[in-house]
């Protein structure tokens, strides 16, 4: 009998083992065949395709930053470093070149460890080629049944990739395709955000922090968790020293190793020319719509790792923005205390009020129906919320009102320097912080230029005929035909009380004797400044007034740059532009844009002759040797050749500078976004106050490194004889004793006879007809 239980408990077992594998049999089959979800063949594996980030870089080809969905970059496997492959097997997968996909005596410990033992520290016994298959394949809710499930089939999947890849391969394929913490992936991508260098330059123990982080990548992330992240790359090395890639001494020596990080991320928000960056978005997205790939599918910048070369130089860049930064941080503190309790953003209402009402939070709750008092108590409610400051971000409990008025305050700054032969930039600050400021007030903002915009009217005198030695009253002249209007100058030196005292042309010019402008645009014509400045490539509008003079129109710090580079381009503008080549991710060149516009058969012409063009850069050195821009001289202590213009706008509301070395056109512009909010005083407002100092410490700056020594050794050349000659002239004169003697009130006749032939024949009449 007892024989009997026995051969019947027996057989019993036999057949719940059977059946039990059975039913294992048809559940792998299910999986394998994909009922559980599909399963990647061969064939698809061959052509295993990921997204990878579209990268930008700088002239030098550094990389300054990418776009991207998963942060990821491929590189081969002669570019990964032999460390990092030992560090990864030692710590991985120490028998990976032994299996074929599945480590099984691996699998056996696991499943012993875990299941029966119930030890969570017996590992995942996933080999290298099983991570990579949840890499490429992710995981899949399956229910209670999902840890199985994925588990078989990434056994599978390992299995194919097998028979489909080498050992090198599938290590180049996982370590391109691993994931890091802040949606970066890969190696490459990850040593360049932790160490901003390439793979290929990883040192020891650098590699074996990376590998490290694969166990956890935000619990061992060196920037969050520094100390654990040492711990584990310490046992990465101790694994390579167990399997003997790497001797005891060497171990130890890298074990003591401090944590030396050069973080870089590649946020779209910060890094290095964030406004730069965003404008060579946009022309991409554009670019992306009318290119194809081989399928006939339009390029995609964030999964098709387009390689974007630009004109930028990430080290001017980088002195451009400190020199912002340094000058910006003490210019808000001066413009605040100027105001003390009285400033605008605190005291006026109907500013409040409208910059409440416009703002996105009071439109959205509009447009839900609410009332102005639910929106205003729904604004008000205070919530946790960092807020910008110069010193230190500050975390606090502020509505959203609260913040509208703390952002209120800030004045902004845009920047651009090009290089005048060809209109290349090479440094783009488009505001002061893109994260908290998105408007780009290079590109997006037209605002008044002021002074800025006398050279042009200038220019056209002076290619009329007009020397830079005629002399011109500063006296006031009121202009009847518009409303009685009266050109003023900053200051009572620039309207000297003697009415025998005249300037020559270039004395006003440097001064920016607005007095003086008006009446060189007289005699130039309006007419024919405007179509002077139009061939210049400004396309904005330009009002047909004398205050044109005094740069009432409003243009872009982009525009500006590209006229003013006809300065020292043969008198010939450029268009300023930033991209100059785009690859795919093999490296074949998609568009050359140096080479198509080399290509071009229309070509942008001189539009005024170098003889002017010469006097107009002498004239604009005595802007910086002694006039409104000398503190470049006496306070930046700048000895290179430079010409520029100051800029200071209607009651201060913008300040202005354009600088003008041989080789590079800097244009800088400072003010508030709101327009009603203005400097509360001219010396503080004025461009050489507010704008040029910008210029100023990128360009001291720039003299230091031998870098820049194209830039900054470079020197004006003239051909033109009498441009030199032509500037030889006093800075003022008076009239002769007789006249003073017998006519001592020959200003104010002069001028009333002057008003009267305006009132008589109208000053368009005058105006249009150019110079006499």
């Amino acid at each position: 009998m007892k024989k009997l239980l026995q051969s019947n408990y027996t057989a019993w077992a036999l057949r719940i083992i059977i059946g039990l594998c059975v039913l294992f049999g048809f559940f792998f089959i299910s999986i394998y065949i994909g009922i559980w979800g599909h399963v990647p063949t061969r064939n698809e594996l061959c052509e295993i395709s990921q997204s990878e980030a579209s990268e930008v870089y700088d002239m030098n080809g550094k990389l300054i930053g990418k776009f991207y969905l998963f942060d990821r970059q491929s590189i081969d496997y002669n570019e990964i470093p032999q460390n990092l492959i030992h560090a990864l097997v030692a710590t991985e997968d120490f028998r990976f070149y032994n299996h074929h996909g599945v480590d099984y005596p691996s699998l056996c410990r696991v499943l012993v460890k875990s299941i029966l033992m119930q030890n969570d520290a017996s590992g995942g016994g996933s080999t290298i080629t099983q991570q990579l298959a949840k890499n490429l394949y992710h995981r899949k809710d399956y229910g209670k049944l999902g840890i199985v499930v994925n588990k078989f089939r990434e056994m599978i999947i390992a299995g194919r990739l097998e028979d489909v890849y080498s050992k090198k391969q599938i290590l180049t394929l996982y370590l391109n395709t691993v994931p890091f913490s802040g949606n970066t992936y890969g190696i490459e991508s990850a040593s360049n955000k932790f160490f901003n260098k390439h793979a290929k330059d990883l040192s020891l123990d650098e590699a074996a922090l990376i590998v490290g982080m694969l166990k956890a990548n935000y619990y061992y992330n060196p920037k969050v968790h520094p100390q654990r992240s040492i711990t584990r790359r310490n046992v990465v090395l101790h694994q390579m020293l167990k399997y003997n890639f790497i001797d005891k001494a060497t171990a130890i020596a890298n074990q003591k190793k401090p944590l030396k990080l050069n973080y870089h991320g590649y946020d779209f928000d910060e890094g290095i020319a964030p406004y730069f960056r965003e404008r060579v978005r946009r022309q991409l997205i554009a670019w992306s719509k009318d290119h194809k790939k081989e399928d006939g599918s339009p390029y995609n910048l964030y999964k098709d790792g387009l390689k974007i070369y630009t004109t930028l130089d990430a080290n001017m860049q980088s002195i451009a923005e400190n020199a912002m930064t340094e000058h910006m941080k003490t210019l808000q503190a001066d413009f605040e205390k100027s105001y003390g309790k009285r400033a605008p953003w605190l005291t006026n209402k109907k500013l409040l009020e409208d910059v409440i009402t416009s703002s996105d939070a009071y439109q959205t709750f509009q447009k839900e129906g609410l009332s102005k008092k639910a929106i205003m108590d729904s604004l008000n409610t205070p919530h946790e919320v960092e807020l910008f400051n110069w010193d230190k971000n500050q975390l606090a409990k502020a509505s959203t009102i609260d913040s509208l008025k703390h952002y209120l305050k800030f004045l902004n700054a845009g920047m651009i320097a090009v290089d005048p032969s060809d209109g290349a930039i090479r440094s783009y600050i488009g505001g002061i912080n893109y994260k908290y400021f998105k408007y780009d007030h290079v590109s997006q903002s037209k605002r008044q230029v002021g002074s800025t915009f006398k050279p042009f009217v200038y220019t056209t005198a002076v290619e009329r005929g007009i020397g830079p030695c005629k002399y011109y009253s500063p006296q006031a002249v009121t202009y009847d035909d518009f409303n009685g209007w009266t050109p003023q100058n900053a200051s009572v030196t620039e309207q000297e009380d003697d009415p025998f005292v005249n300037y020559s042309m270039k004395y006003a010019l440097s001064h920016s004797v607005n007095t003086v402008a008006v009446k060189v645009l007289e005699d130039a014509g309006i007419g024919n400044t405007i179509k002077l400045v139009h061939q210049l490539g400004i396309t904005s509008n330009l009002p047909h007034v004398p205050s044109l003079a005094l740069g009432t129109a409003d243009l872009s710090v982009k525009e500006m740059a590209g006229a003013y580079a006809s300065y020292v381009n043969h008198s010939t503008p450029v268009t300023p532009y930033f991209i100059t080549k785009i690859e795919d991710d093999k490296g074949n060149t998609l568009e050359d844009f140096v080479k198509n516009n080399d290509n071009k058969e229309e070509k942008t012409k001189p539009v005024y002759s170098e003889r002017t063009r010469e006097i107009l850069i002498k004239m604009m050195e005595g802007t910086v040797n002694s006039g409104t821009a000398a503190r470049i001289r006496y306070k930046y202590g700048l000895n290179n050749d430079i010409a520029g213009k100051t800029g200071t706008t209607q009651n201060n509301r913008d300040g202005w500078f354009v600088g003008i070395t041989p080789k590079l056109v800097t244009v800088t512009w400072v003010g508030s976004d709101d327009q009603r909010i203005r400097f509360r005083t001219t010396h503080m407002g004025q461009g050489a106050n507010s704008a040029l100092p910008i210029f100023a410490l990128t360009y001291k700056k720039m003299n230091e490194e031998k870098t820049f020594d194209n830039y900054t050794k470079a020197h004006f050349s003239f051909h033109n004889e009498d441009a030199i000659a032509l500037n030889d002239c006093p800075d003022k004169e008076r009239d002769d004793f007789f006249e003073r003697l017998f006519n001592p009130k020959k200003r104010e006749t002069n001028e009333s006879k002057a008003g009267n032939e305006k009132k008589k024949k109208g000053f368009f009449g005058r105006l249009f007809g150019g110079a006499k």
